[in-house]
């Protein structure tokens, strides 16, 4: 299923590139329906979008220009459907694939994005942090994880015929080329070269935590730390610092680092001891990661790096109510984030599976998905 498992991100660079481009950029960051939930059609197409814009939404003042500014969020709507696929490998139909992420990307993404970053809800009226996406896209695609996974069921025979991950190296050669990009996606989110080193620093500084949590969890538990242990540790400790890259000190985030690996492993733990087949541990890593990081935003951001001129509403709460306001604003995003993208996916799933159906046939999954869903093979047979 290998072949399958990495087309199922792959081929999301085509589907939701393109949707991106025709209209999810405008729902995301038009104003054209006039509410804070959906942005509107002006931006169709990119109609518009191009030169230099001092007023790429939802930040006033930022010199870089809209294209770009598009660009660097439709990464973003790329990412995070392809997160949830973590939970679903080795048994959906490709089909039901193709349709899940195109309807999710329209009515979960979209609209979230646009209350987070543009302008809408909750950043207007809650206030919430988001500095590079711990709630648009790793709560979100942790949730949708979660419910998918229950929804389609676990793969035939597991956990009896579990299989040991397809190639331990390549991890540790995507964590690693992951956590290097990661300073894109968190570090790129300041909008800016000049300012950004504390995103940048707060990034590594968490995941060297997490990577170090996690080892020596596994050392004082199991005597030895893992290979893959220590990539799920980076990747957790990256996903907690997300929310609150910009807005926490470095050593605050030397603290997040650890909270989070902490429970992420806990999670892991749990499923593991429930038996409940997110495969890629989707909602173990980002869901439980992006709530954590959320929370602890509010816990550790200075009111000196939230700046009222792009973060008005959080720093009116900052100034007021302090670190526990901010908290309390974290969870009420927290909670709506979870609430709407739950419901949301579950109706999306009834309506994929009433149609196309979400799973492939006993038959099909035991045979492989590379071959029934591509027509190909990772490796020649006679290799191996």
């Amino acid at each position: 299923n290998v072949l399958n498992t990495m087309m199922m991100s792959f081929f999301l660079m085509g589907l939701v590139g393109v949707l991106w481009v025709v209209i999810g950029y405008s729902l995301s960051f038009g104003s054209g329906f006039g509410n804070e939930f959906l942005g509107g059609l002006e931006f169709l197409m990119m109609n518009g979008v191009g030169g230099a814009n001092g007023n790429t939404p939802p930040f006033p003042g930022f010199t870089i220009s809209a294209s770009s500014f598009a660009l660097f969020q439709g990464m973003f709507a790329i990412i995070t459907p392809a997160l949830i696929s973590g939970a679903l490998v080795e048994r959906i139909n490709f089909k039901a694939w193709f349709w899940f992420c195109l309807l999710w990307s329209l009515l979960v993404y979209c609209p979230l994005a646009k209350m987070v970053w543009g302008s809408g809800y909750i950043y207007t009226h809650i206030g919430a942090l988001d500095f590079a996406g711990g709630t648009v896209v790793h709560i979100s695609s942790g949730v949708a994880a979660l419910i998918a996974a229950a929804i389609v069921g676990p793969r035939t025979n597991w956990p009896a015929n579990g299989r040991p991950p397809h190639n331990v190296p390549f991890i540790l050669l995507g964590a690693g080329l992951l956590w290097f990009g990661w300073f894109g996606f968190n570090g790129a989110s300041f909008f800016a070269a000049k300012g950004a080193g504390l995103s940048f620093a707060t990034t590594s500084t968490s995941a060297s935590a997490a990577l170090l949590t996690w080892c020596l969890i596994e050392w004082l538990k199991d005597g030895k730390p893992t290979a893959v242990g220590a990539a799920t540790g980076a990747v957790a400790g990256l996903v907690g610092i997300t929310p609150g890259a910009g807005f926490v000190t470095i050593g605050s985030s030397l603290i997040i680092g650890a909270a989070t690996a902490l429970c992420c492993f806990i999670a892991v733990q749990i499923k593991s001891a429930i038996k409940f087949d997110d495969s890629l541990d989707t909602f173990m890593v980002h869901g439980v990661g992006g709530t954590i990081g959320a929370l602890l935003t509010g816990v550790f951001a200075v009111k000196e790096f939230v700046d009222p001129n792009f973060f008005p509403k959080a720093a009116e709460i900052m100034a007021t109510k302090g670190n526990v306001g901010m908290f309390l604003a974290q969870l009420q995003a927290v909670v709506l984030a979870y609430g709407f993208v739950a419901l949301a996916t579950t109706i999306i799933l009834w309506i994929v599976g009433a149609t196309v159906g979400l799973r492939v046939s006993t038959q099909d999954e035991e045979r492989g998905l590379d071959f029934v869903a591509h027509g190909e093979e990772a490796y020649d047979p006679m290799t191996y």
